[in-house]
């Protein structure tokens, strides 16, 4: 399926003034724009214009193939969390076009994201351009835009282990040919915390103050974002452990190592090192790989109790202690801003911590089965003595082969690992480019781990994961993959 990008704006000069909107489509996969649309509306309030804009980029990219899935990026809180349900519509101007956008695609193929305003510029300005020329009594016109061409491409400045931004800080110590001062600060991307229309509420509920708040739509100056500076994406930050974790079995929190980001001086004699020819190897620029960052569910009742939880057993909800580590994890990722979606595994546990997150993010979560824990067949709710005890010829064998599997017909790691392969290889088709958060399980995350580094089966053994914890691995175009952070748990700390 073929996937749109599609950023629109609108604002109103007076609120209600003369307004105007403007919407982008771009290809998900090439970031290449497809449409352009922008059109002056007369006197309007900011929300109204931007959900003109929202109607119009769906209608554009719909006329580019009414079969797309699309990522809608809006830098309008309202706009976002009415469209997904959490904020009530109760504006009448609004009410029609939010029906008319929820009809333009299946509600299941369009997600929403909230982004900051200075990463939507490109729609800002078709916008502006359209309100530019109903002030001249005319109305906008694509071939005398430029919208496109006064819009720099952002240099990505991702989340932990988004080799985009490492990417991109190579490219800038390459270019550079002096030394910058140590300790010098790096950018942040952190949303604003404040706004007077996109405050998030507590609950569900729609804001009780008056949603349409002034908001100039030629001021092009994103708020600034604020935030600790990013770890060097770089830089893998791995965290040892030594007990074997079977599945789900195990897994309270383990402290994992915290490496702190490197100064900026580092930032370029590393980069330098590894980018310069006759200087160890130089791999090609790949362009933005598709960056997996995979989050270990929160502590469920049995997590402590270290007992077997695959996808064959009581399936349990998170803990109160699960709930607050997920909503640890929300807060870390939302200081990083730049995750693009959610991805579930389908058993409770990871649904509910997904929801978590994405409520925290302004993201829809999607769900896909190939992200579910192995099934531990007869061992399911059993510690590993009370299996060694009861099974301990089938737990040897367990042990010895991954084509072994659990008593009384669970899902081998064998089988596991094929899962997980042909999970990854669509996953990575289609979110090309982008930065994706996997809730999933132990053996999940171990799996994709250990084929990203060539390790063998037994490597499963070797591997520690604590709940909550943060892995990341990035994937490139021309099938390389990067493992970037393992075990990640200084957020719950």
């Amino acid at each position: 399926m073929r996937e749109f990008i599609v950023e629109a704006d609108g604002g109103s000069r007076g609120n209600p003034g003369p307004a105007g909107y403007g919407a982008v489509v771009s290809d998900a996969a090439t970031g290449e724009t497809l449409a352009e649309a922008a059109e002056y509306i007369g006197v309007a309030t900011n929300n109204v214009a931007e959900y003109r804009g929202l109607v119009a980029g769906l209608r554009a990219a719909h006329e580019l193939d009414p079969d797309a899935a699309v990522h809608v990026r809006m830098d309008s809180k309202l706009v976002v969390e009415q469209m997904t349900g959490r904020w009530k519509i109760k504006h009448p101007a609004m009410k029609p076009l939010a029906a008319e956008a929820a009809r333009v695609f299946p509600p299941e193929r369009v997600t929403y994201e909230w982004i900051p305003r200075e990463r939507n510029k490109h729609a800002d300005r078709l916008a502006n351009e359209a309100m530019d020329a109903g002030r001249r009594g005319e109305q906008w016109s694509a071939s005398a835009s430029r919208a496109a061409l006064d819009t720099p491409r952002p240099e990505p400045a991702g989340p932990p282990a988004d080799a985009a931004a490492g990417a991109a800080r190579v490219r800038a110590a390459l270019a550079s040919t002096s030394t910058p001062t140590p300790g010098s600060p790096r950018p942040s991307t952190a949303p604003p915390a404040t706004g007077p229309a996109d405050a998030t509420p507590t609950s569900g509920a729609e804001p009780a103050t008056a949603p349409d708040s002034p908001r100039p739509a030629d001021d092009t100056t994103g708020a600034p974002a604020t935030g600790p500076a990013d770890a060097d994406a770089g830089a893998a930050r791995v965290s040892s452990g030594t007990a074997a974790e079977p599945g789900d079995a195990t897994g309270a929190p383990a402290a994992g190592a915290d490496a702190a980001g490197a100064a900026a001086d580092a930032d370029v004699r590393a980069a330098r090192t590894v980018a310069t020819p006759g200087v160890g190897w130089a791999p090609p620029d790949m362009g933005a790989p598709a960056t997996f960052v995979l989050l270990r569910h929160g502590e469920t009742p049995l997590t402590p109790q270290k007992r077997f939880s695959g996808s064959g057993g009581s399936d349990p909800s998170l803990s109160d202690i699960g709930r607050e580590q997920a909503a640890r994890v929300a807060e870390f990722l939302a200081r990083r801003g730049t995750v693009q979606a959610v991805v579930s595994s389908p058993l409770a546990r990871t649904r509910e911590t997904a929801r978590i997150v994405a409520a925290r993010l302004g993201l829809e979560v999607a769900v896909e089965d190939g992200l579910r824990e192995t099934d531990f067949g007869a061992w399911e709710g059993l510690t590993f003595g009370e299996v060694r005890e009861r099974h301990p010829d089938d737990l040897n064998a367990w042990l010895s082969s991954p084509d072994a599997e659990p008593t009384g017909g669970g899902e081998s790691f064998a089988a596991t690992a094929d899962r997980i392969a042909a999970t990854r290889d669509k996953l990575t088709a289609a979110y090309a480019g982008r930065t994706v958060l996997l809730v999933t399980h132990v053996t999940p995350i171990k799996t994709f781990v250990r084929l990203a580094l060539g390790a063998p089966p037994e490597a499963l053994f070797r591997m520690e994961l604590s709940a909550a914890s943060l892995s990341a691995v990035a994937y490139y175009a021309d099938g390389n993959a990067s493992v970037r952070l393992f075990n990640e748990t200084s957020h719950l700390r």
